[in-house]
């Protein structure tokens, strides 16, 4: 009997192909995030300093349940994408965006965030990287996440498929965007999210690169960026916050 979860598959056939997480997966794993966690909290207050209280258009790519359609501010207008989407509604669509192109109709986007998503996507990175700056306005922000694999504990999370070094991921992200600033999530020894209040408090608060501290300890990365060539238009990406 194989040991392989439900509802993947091998994208190629091959013995050793790279595995695929489906339709039937994300449905289940996604019921784990239905209430607000650390990591979307945090991005909460990054997108609020971004937007800086103008009329933005927002787009999350794996959205999940969309929690964070809940959290915002009603100047930032939602939009999400999910390959599971269990409630249907005009602000969001349920593709699979490992095989389509990230897009949503015609609109281009303000912000566009994307979680604890790229860890699922090998082989089309850089393609996606493209597709996402297609989409994203002059002037807008892409935010992204990816955890960070030399930390002390490398034992991450058994259906992470595009595994590389952190700074390997964000060379390829800046042939397509400016990087801007990136910094841990939080710093945490045994490579979780904070849950005591006051490291959770604490670390929310932590927006920086801690030399010979946060390549060992930190969990998992936030990535700033914009279009190539554009000037920096946020508090946080010119490090005043």
């Amino acid at each position: 009997m194989s040991d392989r979860p439900e509802s993947i598959t091998p994208r190629t056939g091959a013995e050793n192909a790279v595995l695929y997480y489906g339709r039937d997966f994300w449905s289940k794993e996604n019921l784990k995030f239905g209430q607000p966690h650390y990591r979307m909290e945090k991005a909460l207050r990054i997108i609020k300093i971004v937007a800086q209280g103008r009329e933005c258009d927002l787009l999350d790519i794996g959205c999940g349940p969309a929690t964070l359609m809940h959290l915002l501010p009603p100047n930032i207008h939602y939009y999400g994408i999910d390959i599971a989407i269990k409630e249907p509604a005009q602000n969001l669509i349920d593709a699979d965006i490992l095989r389509d192109p990230i897009a949503f109709a015609d609109k281009k986007f303000d912000i566009i965030i994307a979680q604890g998503v790229f860890e699922y996507l090998p082989d089309v990175q850089s393609q996606k990287f493209s597709e996402i700056a297609e989409i994203l306005r002059p002037g807008g922000t892409f935010i992204v996440t990816y955890w960070n694999y030399a930390h002390r504990n490398t034992q991450v999370y058994h259906a992470h498929t595009n595994v590389q070094p952190f700074a390997d991921f964000r060379r390829d992200l800046e042939q397509h965007f400016r990087t801007d600033r990136y910094f841990p999530a939080s710093h945490n020894w045994y490579h979780g999210s904070p849950s005591r209040r006051f490291n959770k408090s604490l670390n929310m608060r932590i927006n920086v690169n801690i030399p010979m501290v946060s390549p060992l300890l930190g969990v998992e990365y936030f990535v700033l960026c914009s279009h190539r060539g554009s000037p920096e238009s946020s508090e946080l990406a010119s490090g005043r916050r």
